[in-house]
């Protein structure tokens, strides 16, 4: 059984958490949407100093208002720099990146990302996704991988119809041995449920905190494989006031992400 505490929307209470993984002076790579709006609420709350770039080439703006796509000229306004996305990418493969939200239709147990498609035949898939974009290279050669998705078994699958974007792969040593990064990976999956993890030696995905109002049941019932859960399990912190009042005013005030009708 899931109950909502009055005072905030599911998709507020997902960026409100994602915000508070983003430290003061790292460098993260963010998309449009949810993604972004995390990363500015953090820089106007506990992150001033959090730099943000976009795919098509934008680094350390001042965004005025909410982007509506990667090349949003608004990703560049009183930016340090208005670069390329070779530059982004360059920069990432040179392992200057902290953290790049990610996202798809699938997610498995390690941590890997379908974008591309649903259904196993190539040429003639049940749905044709959009693709990786930048988000094979992102996953790649970032150091942390943070995830926003709703919750439902259709996306938490034992098995990916296609990996787009690689998490651990297939277990400890797997990134390395596929010559990715060492020490890079995903990190932190947040759901409108709970917050996700991966342990440190078998790789897997496993439950860290439930979202107010929220039961183990729950949660698994909206997952296709077995979660393993800290012994600790804890309770997702409530957004603050003074989050969704900056969230609501500063960061999205036209309502783009969170929703118009309040």
């Amino acid at each position: 059984m899931t109950t909502h505490t009055p005072g905030y929307t599911p998709v507020e209470m997902m960026i409100c958490t994602a915000a508070t993984y983003l430290e003061n002076n790292a460098l993260v790579v963010v998309g449009t949407g949810a993604p972004c709006a995390a990363a500015m609420l953090a820089q106007k709350t506990t992150a001033p100093q959090l730099m943000l770039m976009f795919e098509a080439g934008g680094i350390g703006p001042q965004l005025p208002r909410m982007p509506i796509s990667v090349g949003d000229s608004r990703t560049f306004y009183r930016g340090l720099l208005a670069t390329s996305m070779s530059d982004i990418m360059e920069t990432c493969q040179r392992g200057m990146v902290d953290y790049t939200f990610l996202g798809g239709a699938q997610i498995d147990p390690y941590g890997n990302l379908n974008s591309t498609q649903i259904g196993s035949d190539y040429e003639k898939p049940t749905v044709r996704l959009p693709g990786s974009g930048g988000a094979n290279d992102l996953g790649s050669l970032c150091w942390r991988i943070l995830v926003m998705t709703p919750h439902d078994r259709r996306r938490f699958v034992p098995k990916l119809d296609f990996i787009t974007t690689p998490g651990y792969l297939d277990g400890p040593g797997a990134r390395e041995a596929a010559a990715l990064p060492a020490g890079g990976g995903p990190y932190k999956v947040i759901t409108d449920l709970a917050v996700l993890g991966f342990h440190e030696e078998t790789r897997r995905m496993q439950l860290e905190s439930l979202h107010p109002g929220v039961e183990l049941a729950t949660v698994q019932a909206q997952t296709g494989f077995q979660l393993e859960s800290l012994e600790s399990l804890g309770q997702t912190p409530l957004p603050t006031p003074e989050q969704l009042e900056i969230l609501r005013t500063e960061v999205d005030p036209d309502g783009y992400i969170i929703g118009r009708d309040r």
